[in-house]
């Protein structure tokens, strides 16, 4: 393993930007990866307000090579960036900036991560009908990245901020070839929806630590043939996911989808196949410590 102090002038800087950044998880995560592999990068947090003079500040570090971004800047950062890839900008945020040749890069790894989480789990999309709950960053991010690359039948949104909600059915159904409609989220409308899905993806807070009886789905909801993915990753294993295991259902934790992004990071910014057990190890030590 690398040490501190083989740090030297060649070594590659990796770097979360945020605000708060203080629990942070990817240091860890990006730093174990890096030692694994005996890679000469070192990831460290940034707090950062002024998100334009970190961008700056990056082009002008010749060795500052990837970000990772975070709330609140992955919405404005991308107006200072040289490149950004399609589907993301019609998502409009990204989460990963990669200096390449001098030109800086933004991808999403959130939507990536999670469909990457139910190919992993088995779950067929193409064809099928898909109800996300939640309508922020990480439902935009997963709702479009499946709307463009998965082929489902249809997708629907269901959360309780309704312009939000509009608007992002919208941008569906007009960017991508997927049909998609919008609702705010009550009893009624939660179970005509689910009953007539086969795949169910929470991207609300309901149920995170330390709120760790919560649910958002009544289990009676939960149905045969229909798998169930909860991207809160602490605790491990949520309520919805304990509900659905107990009635028999295929389930996917946050903790895939979490890893999953870290993943794809590494990879942009090392070109190395990253070593997604150990990474996932760091995960799953850090939530049970």
């Amino acid at each position: 393993m690398r040490a501190i102090t083989d740090i030297g002038p060649h070594t590659k800087l990796c770097a979360l930007i945020g605000n708060p950044v203080g629990h942070s998880m990817s240091p860890a995560i990006h730093n174990r990866a890096f030692a694994e592999l005996g890679l000469d990068y070192v990831y460290v947090a940034f707090r950062v307000e002024d998100v334009g003079a970190a961008v700056v500040g990056m082009r002008a570090l010749e060795s500052f090579q990837g970000m990772s971004v975070t709330i609140p800047h992955k919405v404005a950062i991308i107006q200072h960036l040289d490149e950004v890839a399609e589907v993301d900008r019609r998502i409009g945020s990204v989460n990963t900036v990669v200096k390449d040749g001098g030109r800086l890069k933004g991808y999403g790894s959130d939507g990536p991560g999670a469909r990457q989480a139910l190919v992993d789990a088995g779950v067929p999309l193409a064809g099928k009908n898909v109800t996300i709950l939640g309508s922020g960053g990480a439902a935009r991010a997963i709702a479009f990245t499946l709307a463009t690359e998965a082929k489902p039948a249809a997708l629907f949104l269901l959360g309780i901020i309704e312009p939000e909600l509009r608007a992002l059915a919208q941008d569906i159904s007009s960017k991508t070839d997927t049909p998609a409609t919008a609702a705010l989220l009550d009893a009624t409308t939660l179970a005509a929806r689910l009953a007539d899905s086969q795949v169910l993806i929470h991207c609300t807070p309901v149920g995170m630590h330390p709120d760790t009886d919560a649910s958002a789905v009544p289990k009676a909801l939960l149905h045969d043939g229909l798998a169930v993915m909860d991207i809160v990753y602490n605790p491990l294993k949520t309520k919805l996911l304990r509900d659905a295991e107990e009635r028999g259902l295929k389930t996917i934790s946050g903790v895939e989808m979490f890893v999953n992004q870290a993943v794809i990071q590494f990879e942009l910014w090392t070109g190395h196949p990253a070593p997604r057990a150990v990474m996932r190890e760091v995960v799953i030590e850090r939530l049970r410590a």
